[in-house]
């Protein structure tokens, strides 16, 4: 049987497609640049936090974890220091969730893009 490997992409669709790509760029770093398809990330190096790996996961129509009910969707973008990301996205007044919840697998909190679609972030727990 054939299985995917991965996650290929992210997709979003959006109101404001450049105002929204810039602002993933300028607010989370992500690698977007001006084609039309946007960026991408490289996993082939294995960082210091252990391997690295995209979760794909399904959650019931009533959950809670995507914020409001309107979004179908949420995108978990790994970062090496959550609270520095926090005050970061704070000081740029953009919309960040006052709660930060830690387990075994690292720590995670939450920030709200231009479009209303909340962003998990996660710091991976250290390796050791």
């Amino acid at each position: 049987m054939q299985k995917v490997q991965g996650i290929g992409g992210i997709f979003i669709r959006a109101k404001n497609r450049e105002g929204l790509a810039r602002w993933y760029r300028e607010h989370l770093g992500v690698p977007v640049d001006e084609s039309w398809w946007g960026g991408s990330f490289e996993w082939s190096k294995q960082h210091e936090s252990g391997s690295a790996a995209t979760v794909w996961s399904v959650f019931p129509t009533d959950t809670k974890y995507f914020g409001k009910a309107k979004p179908s969707f949420m995108i978990n973008y790994r970062v090496a220091d959550l609270d520095a990301m926090r005050t970061q996205l704070i000081e740029r007044g953009c919309q960040v969730d006052e709660a930060v919840e830690e387990s075994e697998f690292g720590r995670f909190g939450w920030v709200t893009d231009p479009e209303g679609n909340r962003v998990e972030l996660w710091e991976p727990p250290t390796a050791g």
